[in-house]
């Protein structure tokens, strides 16, 4: 894993899925407060990839970057989880690359891994999305699927 804040954690461990979404981020709160109440680690990830596209060529604007994004993603989302959870250890990943075999693979060793029910991009009306489906069919350890209230 690419960007880690701190040591690999040693003993129970939850991991969560993060992209930014209203859904990732009540998957967040509710795996610090399931790794606050069971005395596990948390590890936080998000992953980022540069686009593609068939033909044409993107045109990225002066200064692009999706890593710094994805950074800057993961140091707002964590700074209100350290707020809330002061003594909750929390190791952060920023990867490259796509979410469902990245948290597929921190899944191994686990205790549990949270997602949110739909991310970014995703078709409007589907209960869960591609990734979410993904790691709940291929994980190495139970899988919460988050879906906020209302």
């Amino acid at each position: 894993m690419a960007d880690t804040t701190s040591e690999d954690p040693s003993g129970p461990r939850i991991v969560v899925g993060i992209d930014g979404s209203d859904s990732s981020l009540g998957a967040l709160r509710w795996a610090a407060q399931q790794a606050a109440l069971t005395g596990a680690t948390l590890q936080v990830i998000t992953t980022w990839d540069w686009p593609t596209s068939y033909g044409w060529a993107i045109p990225f604007p002066t200064g692009y970057d999706p890593a710094e994004g994805a950074k800057k993603l993961m140091d707002e989302s964590i700074g209100t989880t350290r707020k809330e959870f002061p003594e909750l250890p929390i190791v952060t990943d920023v990867d490259e690359g796509h979410p469902a075999p990245i948290l597929i693979e921190a899944s191994n060793g686990a205790e549990l891994l949270v997602i949110g029910s739909r991310g970014h991009g995703e078709f409007t009306g589907m209960l869960i999305g591609s990734v979410s489906e993904h790691c709940a069919t291929n994980a190495h350890c139970p899988v919460v699927i988050y879906r906020p209230v209302g």
